[in-house]
């Protein structure tokens, strides 16, 4: 009897923290879909009165917010794919490789993970400035295409991948690429998943580094533009959850249509280390 009031009492738990979660996210789309400066009156509503898709129009049409949108999608799909090759092929290494100073050189990567990235920002910049990629989509893909995360997270999923099963492949003649190709990919698919995942995530949502790189508002992503339509539409209220509707739906639609290969990844990850 206690036991079943526990679990009444998790659901419960659960259920009001979701509730909390999910409220702010609900009430961004009710307000984009409302009059103008209906969002902004007291008592504060919770539904649109009249719902309109006048906002979404505006975004696209008086303020050219699918530009913006083609270039967080261009960038984050160019940063995950590339990402993903570089990575794994790192982590694959790492795990299955023999070589002079694997172990020491892979607790150095470790290491500069607990160096913050705003501290690696102006040298990084400096360095991009020289080779003249400042106010270039490749300044801001390049620092992107590899992470000492991403290698982590390959390399303990791999670690788990039996040596027998490579050394079979070397046998029957395949060579590296091949095997890494045919076999390690195909087995790393949920731990690439989960990776790509946070990959696309972490790019679409970066604000700083876009910012710093891109003096050209063009090529702004949508968080720089986002926030630059706000010091302008400060008052526009309905306008603002709109574009920040758009701003979060591809990273919310590629989560839920994945997650169930990002759990997968993240439990296999942990098996072996």
């Amino acid at each position: 009897m206690m036991r079943r009031a526990r679990k009444y009492i998790l659901y419960i738990v659960l259920t009001a923290v979701a509730a909390l979660t999910f409220a702010p996210l609900a009430w961004m789309v009710s307000a984009s879909l409302m009059p103008t400066g209906q969002a902004s009156s007291l008592p504060i509503r919770v539904l649109p009165d009249g719902a309109t898709l006048a906002h979404y129009r505006d975004i696209f049409t008086r303020l050219n917010l699918g530009r913006y949108l083609l270039n967080s999608t261009l960038i984050a799909v160019s940063v995950t794919s590339i990402s993903l090759i570089f990575n794994s092929m790192a982590g694959y290494a790492f795990a299955k490789y023999r070589f002079r100073g694997r172990d020491r050189l892979f607790k150095t990567l470790l290491a500069a993970m607990i160096i913050p990235g705003q501290v690696t920002m102006l040298p990084l910049f400096l360095m991009l400035n020289k080779m003249g990629l400042v106010n270039t989509y490749w300044g801001v893909i390049i620092p992107g295409l590899a992470s000492v995360y991403g290698i982590f997270l390959i390399r303990q999923f791999a670690l788990s991948i039996p040596d027998s099963l490579i050394d079979a492949a070397r046998i029957d003649g395949a060579s590296d690429f091949r095997i890494y190709r045919t076999i390690i990919l195909p087995l790393c698919k949920p731990v690439l998943i989960t990776l790509a995942i946070f990959t696309f995530m972490g790019t679409w949502n970066d604000f700083i580094w876009p910012l710093i790189v891109m003096t050209d508002n063009s090529m702004y992503t949508l968080p720089v533009a986002l926030a630059n339509l706000v010091g302008e539409h400060v008052q526009d209220t309905e306008l603002m959850m709109a574009g920040s509707v758009i701003t979060i739906l591809p990273v919310l639609l590629v989560f839920m249509s994945l997650q169930k290969y990002y759990i997968q990844g993240i439990m296999a990850g942990s098996v072996k280390g």
